[in-house]
């Protein structure tokens, strides 16, 4: 349509990515994550210890919000909080962890990794960093490969690309890490299907047979400078999962609900198929990684 922009699309289960639209834009170095980065931010202030799903923090004005309230909402003031509690070592972990900063494909030769600051970010510190992803470069191939690992409770799996069909025919799906993320996993999704059903993702169309569960993230590039749309997400039924990536970069005015509105386009022509009851044929999973990611 009118709009400029990427969609991946991996099957969760496998890592096998099934569609690439805008190779040029998903393989480059990335983008500011804008609000997608709070997906990181929650899955490693739960692994720390530091919250639960319903503990209300305290905001302006004595407001007080839980984690599933503040996904749903995209609320800024709730994450910076959670990154000045984390500080921008554990931070920078967790998001190495979940991908961020490298590649997330095998064998995809045009494929450039994301970055990663090397200190807090100048404007905003880390409270920034972690409500608006400044500081940081994230591709949609490295938010495809964290959303499918929530999506299959935490193995993050190298994204395939098979171009042919004997690459199709040879496709053996290969484990990058097991993420310890599993406890957390249900403490997160209530926040991203609250997005999708009262929440900045509206436009994604809520289905409680078919839930889509999601994160929209708007804000500017700088580097570019760009006006972004993000909606990262994954469907929750159905014998085939996929994680969808949209990404827009103009063309029209765009932002995190209209990124969304373009998934839940996406989801619903398929469903109309019976595209998500169809059964899953592949081969045994091959461990190609069991080393661990990143050091404290």
């Amino acid at each position: 349509g009118r709009f400029n922009g990427s969609v991946v699309v991996v099957d969760t289960n496998t890592g096998r990515i099934l569609s690439i639209v805008n190779q040029k834009l998903a393989f480059r170095s990335g983008f500011t994550p804008c609000s997608t980065i709070k997906i990181v931010v929650a899955l490693a202030a739960l692994s720390e210890g530091i919250i639960d799903r319903t503990t209300k923090l305290r905001l302006y004005g004595g407001k007080r919000l839980d984690m599933t309230e503040a996904l749903a909402h995209s609320n800024n003031h709730y994450f910076e909080n959670l990154g000045r509690k984390l500080g921008f070592q554990k931070m920078s972990y967790y998001a190495r962890l979940f991908g961020l900063g490298e590649k997330a494909g095998l064998n995809i030769e045009q494929e450039l990794p994301g970055t990663l600051p090397a200190a807090p970010p100048a404007h905003g510190g880390v409270g920034r960093m972690c409500s608006f992803g400044e500081g940081i470069q994230l591709t949609p191939l490295e938010l495809a490969s964290l959303l499918t690992a929530i999506a299959n409770d935490g193995t993050m799996y190298y994204l395939q690309y098979p171009r042919n069909s004997e690459e199709v025919k040879e496709f053996v799906p290969r484990v990058k890490r097991r993420l310890d993320i599993q406890q957390w996993i249900p403490e997160v999704k209530p926040g991203m299907m609250g997005a999708v059903a009262f929440g900045t993702a509206r436009r994604a169309g809520f289905n409680p047979d078919e839930p889509i569960l999601g994160k929209t993230g708007t804000c500017t590039d700088k580097t570019t400078p760009t006006h972004l749309g993000w909606f990262g997400s994954f469907n929750g039924n159905g014998n085939t999962r996929l994680a969808v990536v949209i990404l827009l970069t103009g063309g029209s005015r765009v932002n995190g609900p209209i990124a969304s509105g373009v998934a839940g386009k996406f989801y619903k022509k398929l469903s109309a198929i019976g595209y998500f009851g169809q059964e899953q044929r592949y081969s045994p999973v091959a461990l190609v990684s069991t080393g661990s990611c990143c050091a404290r």
